[in-house]
């Protein structure tokens, strides 16, 4: 999750600036990250479910945030198609780094 959405968003912002790389593979590494956000959350959950495990202070927050940033970039997606690289280069980043604040939470 963090690092397809790195490689995502870094890929996005190059693609803002040099039109030859706006490539599909691009979009299908953007969904793919954004598709792993959530099923790291559903995961997240049942593990909590199952085995009882309470989550460290704002654990839940950062990546319940993590799902709502998916969410506004989607629904901005029309809005903004003419900067729509930049749109999921910040965004892409953005969710990189709440995923790495989850991760020094946990560690």
């Amino acid at each position: 999750m963090i690092v397809g959405n790195g490689v995502a968003g870094l890929w996005a912002l190059a693609a803002h600036a040099r039109p030859k790389l706006r490539v599909a593979p691009l979009w299908w590494l953007t969904i793919a990250a954004q598709v792993a956000t959530f099923l790291q959350a559903i995961v997240g959950v049942a593990h909590m479910n199952v085995d009882g495990v309470e989550p460290t202070e704002f654990h839940v927050l950062y990546g319940f945030s993590a799902l709502v940033a998916v969410g506004v970039l989607y629904a901005y997606r029309a809005q903004l198609v003419e900067k729509q690289y930049l749109l999921y280069g910040c965004g892409g980043l953005f969710i990189m780094g709440l995923g790495l604040r989850e991760l020094a939470l946990v560690g």
